[in-house]
């Protein structure tokens, strides 16, 4: 069935009701990038992260067989 057989004021109704969804994704998402961003911040700012990276620079030095 086309777009074109559903009476008009229903098909704007709809398109309406979704249009704020969408905008409601986007901000769950934006969220959940910022809380993400933050923790891993905090992760690599602190001593756990120094460590981490360090390790991880190490491991890929010996990999490379300059370490």
């Amino acid at each position: 069935m086309s777009l074109h057989h559903l009476p008009r004021r229903k098909f704007r109704a709809t398109h309406r009701e979704e249009r704020g969804i969408t905008t409601a994704e986007y901000a769950v998402g934006t969220a959940a990038g910022a809380g993400l961003a933050g923790l891993l911040y905090k992760l690599l700012t602190g001593g756990f992260g120094d460590q981490l990276l360090k390790t991880l620079f190490d491991h890929v030095l010996g990999l490379l067989g300059i370490g």
